[in-house]
């Protein structure tokens, strides 16, 4: 890909995050803090910190857990090319290629194009966004919504696991022990029994099957404490019913119970359903980025 149509592309997605409404106020986390709270709220099984990079690894499920990314990198380019060279030997010798997860929020600024130069693909532009959080202004929690808060909650996790199972031998273990790395807040909604939807997510009383989950991870960002919130799903036969709202104001609800002030998820850019939910919502960009990865490398889910 040439230069100029590398811009070409970043000027794209840039400009596809812009159909949300940036609000007049509200904290902001600093690109190293926010670099941080998202690595803890999707904590990997293994960091290993590498010249400025962290380099998380979680036995190859998800690219979140499984990527590299700068936290404090060196912006020269001839530092920032040893890093980059180093990770790839250390991955080599385990068999594995190189993904980089590049965020336009937390430099180096060289590292997309350094890393496109050296042959690797562009792919999972997502964007990054944020809500202020106010107790006082907070919509309540769904009434029959389950909550848990704290440790990874077994009963949850079957839910989650039943409506968005992933691929691979280890990825069940992988993602209970991802889940139980951070504290966070767990909301599951179940069907009335009966199997019928009404279309307003109404019959939900927590006597049937799950239908809908979602978490909100609690962790430490800068001077606060901010909810990242993953791991929401709608059983797919009941979609377009409120589920997935109800279970996103229920997690935004408790969290700001618990203390946080600031809510942060991750949605892919081509999904529209799910960027019209949050800005519903009020969630505002806070960036965006995308994985870097080398040529011929297998694909890997997200989260």
């Amino acid at each position: 890909m040439s230069p100029q149509s590398r811009r070409t592309s970043s000027q794209a997605h840039r400009r596809s995050a812009r159909h949300f409404a940036r609000p007049a106020s509200g904290r902001a986390l600093g690109g190293y803090h926010l670099v941080e709270a998202l690595i803890a709220g999707w904590r990997p099984l293994q960091r290993l910190d590498v010249d400025g990079f962290a380099l998380l690894r979680s036995r190859g499920i998800t690219r979140r857990a499984n990527s590299a990314v700068a936290v404090d990198a060196p912006s020269d380019e001839a530092s920032l090319l040893a890093a980059v060279e180093r990770i790839e030997g250390l991955l080599a010798m385990t068999g594995e290629q190189a993904c980089f997860r590049v965020l336009d929020v937390h430099g180096p600024e060289a590292l997309d194009g350094l890393l496109a130069a050296r042959g690797y693909d562009a792919t999972g532009h997502s964007t990054l966004l944020e809500l202020p959080l106010d107790r006082a202004r907070t919509a309540a929690p769904h009434p029959s919504a389950e909550i848990r808060t704290g440790a990874l909650d077994e009963d949850w996790f079957e839910a989650a696991w039943s409506l968005a199972p992933r691929d691979g031998d280890d990825a069940r273990a992988t993602m209970h022990d991802i889940l139980a790395g951070t504290p966070s807040v767990q909301v599951l909604l179940r069907s009335n029994g009966d199997g019928n939807g009404d279309g307003n997510g109404d019959d939900v009383d927590g006597g049937g099957a799950p239908v809908a989950v979602g978490r909100a991870a609690l962790v430490e960002a800068g001077r606060g404490t901010a909810a990242i919130l993953n791991m929401i799903a709608v059983d797919p036969r009941r979609r377009r019913e409120g589920l997935g709202r109800a279970v996103s104001q229920t997690l935004l609800a408790i969290a700001a119970v618990q203390g946080a002030d600031l809510a942060l998820l991750e949605v892919e850019q081509d999904n529209a359903p799910a960027a019209a939910l949050y800005q519903g919502l009020g969630f505002h960009p806070r960036g965006s980025y995308h994985y870097r990865k080398q040529a011929g490398a297998p694909p890997t889910p997200d989260s």
